[in-house]
């Protein structure tokens, strides 16, 4: 415990010393961490890799299954909240049995999404640095998906909108989607709200993706041997 303790506080007492550089820094880090039992840098970088695919992994695969979106009250995609107001009114025109298509058709088009993550988070994780690895140990439990959020969220929308629009064209969204904007557009209802579902479904995929990939980082720090690995468990055990 007391070894660990000095291992997490290692990089930032090294900052207050005027004359340490940065590859001292960080081989202070790994000197102390060796000393502790947890190995050298690139096992510390292997176990924070480890414990991010695991996580992400685990999310995306979650998130395929069928109903990993539509029967998760957290993360079922529904109708824009713009939209929500008028829905009743949509409704009594006799566009429930639409909606509710639709609603299905876009939970289905991120669950099929979701299979396709996994890649690119692998890609994204092989990219980490040494650097970013002691950061994500010093950090809270959602260290490791904060870092990977920021540094894959602009790639993975590029690479994600492609693939949602492939699988919303495979399961037959875009004719029921035509059909439903084609009898919304003629209500006479003032001011209505834009239906852009495609981007609606883009967002809320990759929200609900992070958000599982940051419940799973939290179960592998609560128990990283058991959810994770020897090596994961010699990096996140205090």
């Amino acid at each position: 415990m007391k070894a660990l303790k000095l291992f997490l506080l290692a990089v930032p007492l090294s900052l207050a010393a005027c004359n340490a550089s940065m590859p001292e820094i960080l081989q202070t880090s790994a000197d102390v961490a060796s000393a502790s039992g947890y190995g050298n840098q690139a096992q510390l970088v292997r176990g924070i890799k480890d414990a991010l695919e695991l996580s992400s992994g685990r999310a995306a695969t979650s998130l395929s299954q069928t109903g990993g979106y539509s029967n998760n009250p957290l993360y079922r995609i529904e109708l824009p909240q713009s939209v929500q107001p008028i829905a009743s009114t949509l409704r009594q025109f006799g566009l429930g049995g639409q909606l509710d298509k639709v609603e299905t058709l876009m939970n289905q088009g991120a669950e099929k999404a979701a299979v396709e993550a996994k890649d690119v988070f692998i890609s994204a994780v092989r990219n980490m640095t040494v650097t970013d690895a002691l950061g994500i140990i010093r950090g809270h439990d959602t260290a490791a998906t904060d870092y990977f959020r920021q540094q894959t969220e602009s790639t993975l929308r590029q690479r994600y909108l492609p693939i949602i629009q492939q699988n919303l064209r495979q399961i037959g969204f875009y004719n029921q989607y035509q059909q439903l904007l084609g009898t919304y557009k003629q209500l006479p209802i003032a001011n209505k709200p834009d239906l852009d579902l495609e981007q609606h479904v883009l967002n809320q995929s990759l929200t609900a993706l992070f958000k599982e990939v940051a419940t799973q980082e939290q179960l592998i720090r609560k128990d990283p041997v058991e959810r994770g690995s020897a090596i994961i468990g010699a990096v996140f055990s205090k």
